[in-house]
């Protein structure tokens, strides 16, 4: 077993860990990263079949954090392309434009139940102001926002479909988190004037050319070059700790093992993995919390489709609960140089599972088949026109809200506070459902803690880093 010494380790080369890496070279150190995967980006990283590119979901570029917006463009220079956002919502054998239009909504829902919402809508608030009760569970959180009726229409069955356990099991924190800023009222407004200050309702968003692996790829360019170092292939097996001090990691590479040393230590891991890899072990409270900690998987199948053009979307959201499909990318019309063919097009049909379900656990040729049929059913193209496809599993896609999600957060939050040598960042590290601008955003924090400033990486929330909702001023507050 090789022993070896490094000033800083950065567990996980996605947004995060690489972006922790580039603050940290920029400042004359040489971090190294550790990532188990053979690419870079995490989630946010970009796969290539058969010279088809296709993304984890859909990654847009758009972020009011002016510095991590900086950071793109400082990195990735004129790589990226602007792309007019279109999207829409299949419900009820119907598309509805998204956002909510006048034409489609009135159109597919009919004057009746229009007014029926609005109804509903206002009934809602009647409750809320008589009884005075702050939303607890999704449910409620959308039920108060939009009404009874619009959340059994267009958010129920999706939201269900993508988390795997009914929405009045689910925080409200995620909804508060996803769909701040948006109410029936502003969607009223969208429709009838096509205006909205709603953060879901950007129109455009830049977007690396070559899908936004090409972003991380840059990053990790940057880094090495600068002297720092990424590691693919690399999985950690081991962390131990003396007291509140990390004092080494034990990782497996091409299956030698070695045993690193270092000063300093940030982990974009799954956190419940880092918790289950430390010695000697956390309390079993902490052990206990980690373990009851959820996570939704996600898998995606690719499918290449002998048309030019199959729908002008660059995403559509299944709500059918008839369809296991639960989104549609359609990834030329996020960059043409996604395909290598242009008379040919790749979608990616989006599953939410969990390992232990039957749909993860099919074969790659039996979801093919799937993703083919229920396309063909949708009426969004002929199974005879699929040439092929391939799929790809994501474990721990997303970290799930679920009802005691706060109270085992609390616990490992308190636990984690207090090694003086251990950051953790990113979605997973933070056990956060959060957008790639978030996760860099703790990351160049992380890093510059350890250049000497302060900064509690907890208070850096979603709702700081996304969209509309956080202001350049807010941002130079935050950092100063």
């Amino acid at each position: 077993m090789t022993i070896t010494y490094q000033n800083i380790i950065i567990i996980g080369a996605g947004p995060a860990g690489l972006t922790a890496a580039y603050e940290l070279v920029k400042n004359n150190h040489k971090p190294l990263v550790l990532e188990g995967a053979n690419l870079v980006g995490g989630i946010s990283r970009t796969e290539i079949y058969q010279g088809y590119r296709f993304d984890i979901g859909g990654h847009r570029f758009y972020t009011k954090v002016t510095e991590i917006e900086q950071l793109w463009r400082e990195v990735l220079g004129d790589g990226f392309i602007q792309v007019p956002r279109l999207s829409r919502i299949y419900y009820n054998g119907k598309f509805f434009d998204y956002p909510l239009s006048f034409k489609s909504t009135l159109s597919n829902l009919g004057v009746l139940q229009s007014g029926l919402i609005i109804w509903s809508y206002l009934k809602a608030k009647l409750i809320f102001i008589v009884n005075k009760k702050e939303p607890e569970t999704f449910e409620d959180w959308v039920i108060h926002c939009f009404g009874e009726r619009l959340y059994r229409t267009f958010f129920k069955t999706y939201t269900e479909k993508v988390w795997g356990i009914p929405c009045n099991q689910i925080q409200a924190e995620w909804a508060k988190q996803r769909i701040k800023g948006m109410s029936l009222k502003e969607a009223a407004i969208n429709i009838l004037f096509g205006k909205s200050k709603a953060k879901s309702l950007i129109t455009t968003f830049d977007y690396p050319i070559l899908g936004p692996g090409m972003m991380w790829e840059a990053f990790t360019d940057a880094v090495e070059k600068k002297g720092g170092k990424v590691q693919l292939n690399t999985k950690v097996t081991k962390i131990n700790r003396k007291d509140t001090k990390i004092l080494s990691l034990e990782i497996e590479q091409e299956g030698a093992i070695k045993t690193i040393t270092a000063e300093h230590f940030i982990s974009s891991m799954p956190i419940t993995a880092l918790l289950n890899r430390i010695e000697p072990k956390p309390p079993e409270k902490v052990l206990n919390a980690a373990n009851k900690l959820s996570y939704r998987d996600f898998l995606i199948v690719a499918l290449i489709i002998n048309k030019e053009d199959i729908f002008p979307d660059n995403w559509i959201y299944i709500h059918a609960a008839k369809f296991q499909v639960g989104r549609i990318q359609n990834f030329k019309n996020w960059s043409p140089k996604m395909v290598p063919d242009l008379t040919k097009t790749c979608l990616g049909m989006e599953y939410f599972c969990s390992e232990t379900d039957e749909l993860w656990n099919l074969s790659n040729s039996e979801l093919i088949k799937l993703a083919t049929q229920e396309l063909e059913e949708l009426g969004l193209g002929k199974a005879s026109l699929v040439e092929g496809g391939t799929v790809l599993r994501q474990k721990k896609a997303y970290p799930v809200y679920d009802r005691n999600y706060y109270e085992y957060l609390t616990v490992i939050r308190d636990y984690l506070a207090t090694f003086e040598n251990l950051q953790t960042i990113g979605r997973n590290g933070m056990h956060r459902y959060n957008n790639q601008d978030h996760s860099m955003l703790t990351g160049l924090l992380a890093a510059r803690n350890i250049l000497g400033e302060k900064h509690d990486l907890w208070e850096v929330n979603t709702e700081r880093s996304y969209y509309e909702e956080f202001t350049e001023q807010e941002w130079q507050k935050k950092v100063n």
